[in-house]
């Protein structure tokens, strides 16, 4: 009703940008006297997914369960259950080389950690949109990692043409689609990896 309409206010709420939650996180750190490193400080707020609440409560968690209270890439993976960018820039590489046996070992290693392959199929595909986005240096700045994790982008994209990322890209996306109705996902996964 346009009477009830006129006494409301909106607020329109929009997700906190990763490098305005790793600044904040970087205050508290310094004011918490807690050393943290930058690449975890990133890893928590893409985690947090535009929400501050989520990042400090990640960061807590971290401080809290790491021994000497630093906060380091190793403890931040660990603690968040993500999977380390090496792991994705290692099957890169090995899709490039068009070498399935080291990619299957990769697979079944991340698997025994206990990461779930779905997760994995998807965390492939935004490494592999990554790697796409590095191709233009004017959309370099769409990627919201750190700079270290950048260069490495950067450096594996010059390997990469952009017929594999577009082919490799379609087929994780298929992937992704019919995972849910696969009765063997994991050998879904497999065979999406063999296939790029």
């Amino acid at each position: 009703i346009p009477t009830i309409l006129s006494r409301c206010q909106i607020y329109d709420f929009n997700r906190i940008g990763i490098d305005d939650i790793v600044k904040h996180l970087k205050l508290v750190a310094e004011k918490e006297k807690k050393q943290a490193e930058e690449e975890a400080l990133h890893m928590i707020a893409q985690k947090a997914d535009g929400a501050l609440r989520d990042a400090l409560s990640f960061f807590d968690m971290i401080v809290t369960f790491s021994a000497d209270n630093k906060i380091t890439l190793e403890t931040t993976l660990h603690n968040l259950h993500v999977l380390d960018y090496d792991y994705y820039f290692r099957i890169t590489d090995y899709l490039l080389q068009e070498n399935t046996s080291d990619t299957l070992l990769t697979l079944e290693e991340i698997l025994s950690k206990g990461f779930d392959s779905h997760n994995f199929i998807n965390g492939l595909s935004e490494h592999l949109r990554n790697l796409l986005v590095c191709k233009d240096p004017n959309t370099v700045q769409l990627m919201e990692v750190s700079d270290s994790v950048k260069k490495r982008y950067l450096q594996q994209s010059k390997q990469t043409d952009m017929s594999f990322l577009l082919t490799a890209l379609n087929i994780c996306n298929q992937c992704d689609l019919s995972y849910k109705s696969s009765k063997t996902p994991r050998l879904h996964v497999e065979i999406a990896l063999m296939k790029i």
